[in-house]
């Protein structure tokens, strides 16, 4: 995945968007700035697959606008929160990378709500597929793409502490956990169609976090390798690691004995702590 990454960025790097987390804040205050003065459009503009394929193509990008809930000053701070942690994905992932996975999650929504619609669609007909999808058109929004971030910057940064309701301290690793663990919660609660909605609009964190983990270390051939490692450097029964030069005890006759190399004497002599002070120098 990662050399793969690598080529598609030499080749189309330079038409990445730099501070794309700017553009995404944009889009959502414009969204809002559509709910407060025209709510009505806001129906216009949501991913709705029935819609599209009868003509309005436009809602392909115009839900993007769909702001994630009602504009007040926890959602300030909260976008302020998203533009500071994406904008430190992108200094450390780089802004091509970073571009691909906010766009393959606005990808795969959309493929997800047409998923969902050729599910319907084959189940139950042209109109039960048409309800269907206007039903989830609003579930399909650019909620899980602010989700995303923070999933993304759990992952890369598990151990960085942030403040929770900007006022308990958490590592940032645990906020993850518990995104996860409501996003489980609702799809155990929720039904069939929920959860299309919520895996095609969080597949692009899946496939990053796969990505990233090292999976080699659960290869057979790594695991058979590392167990034939150490049968070869096993020590053989009886064999000791520490010996006096003077007395000849090891760490198997006394387990609290300490033992030093002489720097002064000629050669690989090692005393217990008994006889190192106290013994003949070799010359």
């Amino acid at each position: 995945m990662g050399s793969f990454l690598n080529k598609m960025e030499r080749k189309f790097g330079r038409y990445a968007i730099p501070n794309l987390t700017l553009y995404i804040i944009g889009t959502y205050i414009l969204g809002y700035v559509i709910q407060l003065t025209s709510r009505y459009v806001l129906g216009y503009l949501l991913l709705d697959p029935n819609a599209i394929l009868h003509g309005q193509v436009w809602r392909l990008v115009s839900w993007v606008l769909i702001p994630p809930g009602s504009l007040d000053l926890l959602t300030i701070l909260v976008l302020w929160f998203y533009y500071s942690i994406g904008a430190t994905l992108e200094r450390t992932w780089g802004t091509f990378r970073y571009n691909v996975y906010i766009f393959s999650g606005i990808l795969f929504t959309i493929i997800g709500a047409f998923v969902l619609y050729g599910i319907s669609y084959v189940t139950g007909g042209a109109a039960f597929a048409a309800e269907t999808s206007r039903l989830y058109s609003v579930a399909f929004s650019t909620y899980y793409i602010s989700l995303s971030i923070i999933l993304g910057f759990a992952i890369t940064y598990p151990d960085m502490q942030v403040l929770l309701m900007f006022l308990i301290p958490i590592k940032i690793k645990w906020m993850g956990i518990l995104y996860v663990a409501y996003i489980v919660y609702d799809m155990i609660k929720l039904g069939w169609g929920y959860r299309v909605v919520i895996i095609s609009s969080l597949l692009n964190v899946l496939i990053y976090f796969l990505s990233t983990r090292n999976l080699n270390r659960v290869n057979p051939k790594e695991i058979h390798r590392r167990q034939a490692y150490r049968q070869q450097t096993r020590r053989p029964a009886g064999v000791t690691k520490h010996k006096c030069a003077i007395c000849g005890r090891t760490e198997l006759d006394s387990p609290e004995l300490e033992f030093r190399f002489c720097s002064k004497c000629q050669g690989n002599y090692e005393y217990c702590q008994e006889h190192l002070f106290t013994h003949e120098h070799k010359k």
